[in-house]
């Protein structure tokens, strides 16, 4: 019997790799991911079968990982950012089931918060919430319910899936949700390629970002009322300086 490791690769550059990430990776059998994430990891870790699923075929990736494991393979399954953030760590145990075998490790990874909110300087200091803006698994109106409780309790905000193909509109429809609690003049940011090639930042008001460029390699920050542009960088304060 093998083993599945669930793998948080981070934004996909070897530098925001955990050590355990490149551990497990260097010593697996098999590599099992969406084409984008296999592509990111492949060339550094030569001889792994790869094996690659498109989107919207999640659980047949997975399942995939569990029945190679089951053949013997020390196998990973790769996912960008963190294994269990909007990641595949969860759907695996799922399918597991009541089992013990295959066992399941669960490897973190550098989410696109953190990551994306370094890029911007320090927007994440105090307390926040994390939404996604994908409504293919979740209704748009818990969406929308998540968006309002978090921006009424003065939550800095990290939105991931802010736009996709076939979700163009989701991000302008979430500023307007915002802005029912929210000021136009809110300090807002927009990441895109998080430690990739073409790697930019841009620091912007929510009224702005209302009618921003994003796609689907963005990472979007609201921030709350107390964070401030400070030479071109956006930072939200502890308290500190007031203790």
């Amino acid at each position: 019997m093998g083993k599945v490791f669930v793998v948080g690769i981070g934004p996909g550059n070897f530098e925001n790799m955990t050590i355990r990430a490149d551990r497990v990776l260097a010593a697996c059998d098999a590599i099992v991911g969406y084409p984008v994430y296999v592509d990111l990891v492949k060339d550094r870790y030569p001889g792994k079968a790869l094996f690659e699923t498109p989107m919207t075929q999640e659980a047949k990736r997975c399942q995939l990982a569990l029945d190679l494991a089951r053949d013997g393979k020390q196998v990973c399954i790769v996912c960008s950012g963190d294994s269990g953030i909007y990641g595949m760590a969860a759907l695996v145990y799922e399918l597991r089931g009541e089992c013990v075998e295959p066992e399941i490790e669960a490897v973190p990874g550098l989410t696109a918060a953190c990551s994306g909110g370094a890029v911007l300087g320090a927007p994440l200091t105090h307390d926040f919430a994390v939404v996604s803006l994908s409504d293919r698994l979740t209704p748009w109106e818990t969406i929308e319910k998540r968006l309002l409780a978090a921006a009424s309790a003065d939550f800095s905000i990290a939105i991931y899936n802010p736009v996709s193909h076939g979700r163009p509109e989701h991000l302008k429809r979430a500023c307007e949700v915002l802005l029912r609690v929210l000021p136009e003049s809110r300090l807002c940011g927009i990441v895109r390629n998080i430690g990739r090639d073409g790697e930019s930042r841009r620091i912007l008001t929510l009224g702005e970002l209302r009618d921003a460029q994003a796609d689907m390699f963005c990472t979007v920050f609201i921030a709350n009322s107390a964070a401030k542009e400070l030479s071109g960088n956006l930072v939200t304060p502890r308290g500190y300086r007031d203790v």
